[in-house]
């Protein structure tokens, strides 16, 4: 299915819904925010030079708050806005926890938690207690010795990229000092399927494109991705490619209208007011289809000879059977699969073999499958064919949504160690690192709820909140005797995903507080330097702690100091000596104290067809077709007389969501008014007598939620979205057992009066 991309009426006929991305609703923002007497501390914060606490496109470090890798300003926006503002309200007041019960704190939404303001002393919640309390430091640190004394393979940690470089080091070397593997991490529901498919192509995990071959390219392949949104500032490179004649081609079920058309406050004489043109031809295939399309576009460049055998010859390794697949797998097969006609896969090639520099770049909309690593597979085989990888300006590129989300697996916190790290770990702990399989995020749930974890600790993001099946996660984490959440502001886990006995709160500083110097690494492979910082917070009960002295303190009292010196490392320059000498491609980080050099990651973009495989060729791989058959009404737990429609759901972010966080309950560019709306394709809606505006029930398969608004919008038939986390209350995912992560974007559900 495509839409005349041209025809701004047809795609939005409701006049309440803005006609493009962006725009002066933004600026209106960014006014509410920065123009108020709390105004000139947030306009400090936009300044201060660390990394944007968003996305992973990050800004800041050396060069300054305001500019980007390659120097440039203006490269904020209403993300890094909402991000900041959030962390710079007041504390939440010392009562607080005193005044509130369990029962009360578990009614709030997100947005309501978010709203209480910083976490600013400890608190614990003690088994059969029903208010979190004041705790001590002195007994904090002594239910942590006498809970990282457990079983090594039944202490687990979870972690988010709210933190920085060397958190994260310290995280892991902790964890791998006491014997355990048990490292999950949000990136394991996301984009860990880019990482396991990259890394068997490539030899490298993550993007192979930098933000300079970005500006070189002439189209790019927009996957699976609400930019506009979650990306704000990627829209100005795509703004700036369409204006030097570049095409844009996007590939989602549902129609983004930033993707469309943006209105970049960046440019406001040429972009602000009357919008700028993205997409040039905008597909929107059935939801789990991506190989069928992507085979689809390799079987036209076949049959219309644009393929570039003596790049495949020389550079590549199973190419013949990826050929053979494609060919022998009819068009009737691949349209009736992912729902695109002939004609249009076949501009689609096109236009992708006839620019000289193609990027090949997707978010969730790709990943969060159960064939999420075959979906990576089929888009890079896509780019081997047409020469798009090892050269300046092309390549693939995973877009992470978390600013410091790679930073973390670059530090080792991943079940999927790289040797030449274990090996060097080995060296500085002085024996051999345990071998016994660590659990991912999912997995962790799954083991916690049969009952074999005793401590978890949790730095940043929100282990409950990020799960399907939002009953099991609770009822899982119930299971664990002690759970430390390291964190800044309150969030739905800290009131749902309560431990067995000791649930304890640690507050810490936000990366722009810190009282010594971090890094991070964005989405592009680039490795900033953040400054010290101070927190505005000024009440005398305001009793926080850095991650990195939290850390190393519970470390140097489950460990001692031999043969590590874990309290030196509470100063972070120490911690990036280590950081060199044991993580491939950051040895210039044992200088960046004294060189103040940001740097981009070596052996990680390719500008020639020499990959990091013990070959030196990139690997292809054959991707079978899904089975994307949907179940019938029967196989919901209805009555039989029961009409409804059967859907593919999709969960996603608001266009005022950070991951879990939710700043506003609204998504005015969806036309959704609320956090309980489906979105629908009207005909899908009236083929069950369904209206817009009507309320109705959605079942999924792990519960109902009733009263849901049904909200039409640009989206193929026989698709929906719903909002996460919410929508996870009813979703039981399945699991590409390849990388773990859960299928999010297509869960069958059932809408019915």
């Amino acid at each position: 299915m495509v839409k005349d991309i041209r025809a701004d009426s047809e795609l939005n006929t409701d006049k309440q819904k803005p006609t493009m991305g962006g725009g002066m609703p933004i600026v209106g923002y960014w006014a509410e925010k920065t123009l108020t007497p709390e105004g000139l501390l947030l306009w400090k914060t936009l300044f201060h030079k660390s990394a944007c606490l968003s996305c992973a496109w990050g800004t800041g470090g050396q060069k300054g708050g305001f500019r980007n890798e390659d120097g440039e300003t203006l490269q904020r926006c209403a993300k890094s806005v909402e991000a900041i503002a959030s962390e710079l309200l007041e504390p939440v007041p010392v009562h607080f926890f005193a005044k509130h019960s369990l029962n009360y704190l578990k009614k709030l939404t997100s947005q309501e938690a978010d709203k209480l303001g910083r976490l600013s002393f400890p608190v614990i919640l003690r088994k059969g207690k029903s208010y979190y309390e004041r705790i001590s430091w002195s007994e904090i640190y002594q239910i942590a010795e006498a809970s990282f004394s457990k079983k090594s393979e039944r202490i687990a940690s979870y972690s988010s990229g709210r933190s920085s470089n060397e958190a994260a080091y310290l995280l892991q070397l902790m964890m791998r000092a006491l014997g355990s593997n048990n490292l999950a991490d949000c990136s394991d529901l996301c984009h860990a399927a880019s990482t396991v498919g990259l890394k068997e192509m490539f030899g490298s995990g993550t993007s192979m494109v930098s933000l300079e071959d970005l500006k070189k390219s002439d189209c790019v392949v927009l996957i699976g991705s609400n930019a506009p949104a979650n990306h704000p500032r990627l829209m100005n490179e795509l703004i700036k490619l369409r204006e030097r004649g570049g095409k844009v081609i996007v590939v989602n079920p549902l129609v983004e209208i930033g993707l469309v058309k943006f209105a970049s406050p960046a440019y406001p004489i040429k972009s602000l007011l009357t919008g700028s043109d993205i997409s040039s031809l905008y597909l929107q295939p059935i939801p789990g289809s991506d190989v069928a399309l992507f085979i689809g576009i390799q079987k036209s460049l076949i049959e219309q000879h644009m393929v570039q055998y003596s790049y495949l010859q020389k550079h590549t390794q199973g190419w013949v059977e990826v050929i053979e697949q494609a060919q022998a797998t009819s068009w009737e097969k691949i349209t009736q699969t992912c729902g695109i006609s002939k004609d249009l896969i076949e501009q689609a090639a096109v236009a992708i073999a006839s620019s000289d520099r193609v990027v090949f770049a997707w978010a969730m909309g790709v990943t969060q499958h159960e064939n999420g690593v075959d979906n990576i597979f089929s888009i890079a085989n896509t780019a081997l064919l047409t020469g798009n990888a090892g050269k300046v300006g092309s390549g693939t590129m995973p877009i992470r949504g978390h600013s410091n989300v790679q930073g973390f697996g670059s530090m080792g916190v991943t079940i999927r160690l790289k040797e030449e790290i274990r090996l060097a770990l080995e060296k500085i702990l002085e024996r051999p690192l345990s071998r016994v399989p660590g659990y991912d995020t999912r997995a962790l749930i799954e083991a916690a709820d049969e009952d074999k974890i005793d401590t978890l600790i949790c730095l940043g993001g929100n282990l409950y909140g990020a799960n399907p099946n939002s009953a099991q996660a609770s009822s899982a984490l119930k299971k664990i005797d002690t759970i430390f959440y390291i964190s800044t502001k309150p969030n739905l886990g800290h009131f749902h995903g309560l431990a067995k006995r000791n649930t304890i709160i640690i507050p810490v500083f936000a990366r722009f507080e810190n009282p010594h110097k971090t890094t991070t690494e964005s989405g592009n492979n680039f490795v900033r330097l953040n400054d010290e910082g101070e927190t505005h917070l000024r009440d005398e009960d305001v009793d926080l702690i850095s991650e990195i002295e939290f850390l190393t303190e519970i470390a140097h009292r489950i460990h001692g100091d031999s043969p590590v010196n874990w309290r030196k490392l509470q100063d972070t320059k120490y911690i990036r000596q280590l950081i060199a000498q044991t993580i491939p491609g950051f040895e210039k980080m044992a200088t960046i104290d004294e060189t103040k050099e940001e740097f981009t990651i070596g052996g990680r973009i390719f500008h020639k067809p020499e990959f990091a495989t013990k070959s030196g060729k990139a690997s292809m791989f054959v991707t079978p077709l899904p089975d994307l058959t949907l179940p019938s009404i029967r196989d919901f737990d209805v009555p039989e007389y029961t009409k409804g429609v059967i859907l593919a759901l999709g969960t996603g972010r608001s266009y005022s969501q950070h991951n879990t966080v939710v700043y506003k309950a609204e998504d005015k560019f969806r036309g959704m008014p609320h956090r309980n709306c489906i979105l629908m394709n009207k005909s899908d809606a009236e083929s069950a007598g369904l209206s817009e505006h009507q309320r109705v029930t959605v079942q999924g398969n792990a519960g109902k939620m009733e009263n849901v608004e049904v909200i039409y919008g640009s989206i193929r038939e026989g698709a929906a979205l719903m909002f996460y986390p919410e929508v996870n209350a009813i979703i039981h995912t399945k699991v590409d057992s390849r990388c773990g992560t859960p299928a999010f974007k297509r869960v069958p559900i059932l809408v019915y009066k």
